[in-house]
């Protein structure tokens, strides 16, 4: 069961801090990624909700030092916040940073505990609109003086590197519906004419906000 203290500092204290980050990782993301990893929760009895609440919350607060980086830095800020010793002890603490840590798509090694698995599992968020709007959003905030063709372009690269059948993306909860969804997207992305429909919807969504 969640304590509601803790649910209470993080939606006061944590989540707040992601209307500072780019429109892809606002509090809906992180959100997202906390009420998955309670649902994703149900399937690991042994694993402390709470423990999983916090390191979802605090898993891209780093985004405020930069994107290369900002796994290492959540893990840092999560460590390092002592208001957190109110209700955890040192080794709870130490599991929560890896688990935040662990979840980017890109890093070069598996997520050391079932709590790392369920939070890279929650972050995944495999839903084609939102991969491509999340992706746009992007490459507006960072490479603004892209046309709409090369926003393309960019995309169409990240999705071959990460999404694709051999990208780095990972899955790591055999129980969520990722699976099911990244075969579909991966359906779409092969289909080159439907692909660039989708794209074209989502740009002009996105562009207009």
């Amino acid at each position: 069961m969640i304590n509601p203290e803790i649910h209470q500092f993080l939606e006061t204290y944590i989540v707040p801090q992601y209307d500072a980050h780019d429109a892809g990782h606002r509090r809906d993301h992180a959100h997202y990624v906390m009420n998955e990893s309670q649902h994703l929760a149900q399937y690991y009895p042994d694993v402390d909700r709470n423990m999983l609440l916090v390191a979802a919350a605090y898993h891209d607060l780093g985004l405020c030092e930069g994107r290369e980086l900002h796994h290492v830095v959540s893990a840092r800020m999560l460590r390092e916040d002592e208001r957190l010793l109110r209700w955890f002890s040192p080794e709870q603490i130490d599991v929560m940073a890896d688990a935040a840590e662990d979840h980017r798509a890109s890093s070069d090694h598996e997520p050391r505990t079932i709590y790392g698995r369920i939070i890279a599992e929650s972050d995944r968020q495999i839903d084609g609109d939102t991969i491509i709007r999340r992706t746009i959003q992007f490459t507006l905030a960072n490479y603004p003086g892209l046309g709409e063709e090369e926003q393309y372009a960019r995309l169409l690269e990240h999705m071959d590197e990460k999404y694709a059948e051999g990208g780095y993306l990972r899955l790591w909860i055999p129980e969520s519906s990722n699976a099911d969804r990244l075969a579909a997207f991966r359906k779409l992305l092969k289909d080159p004419v439907a692909f660039r429909a989708r794209f074209n919807e989502v740009y002009a969504a996105t562009i207009k906000r």
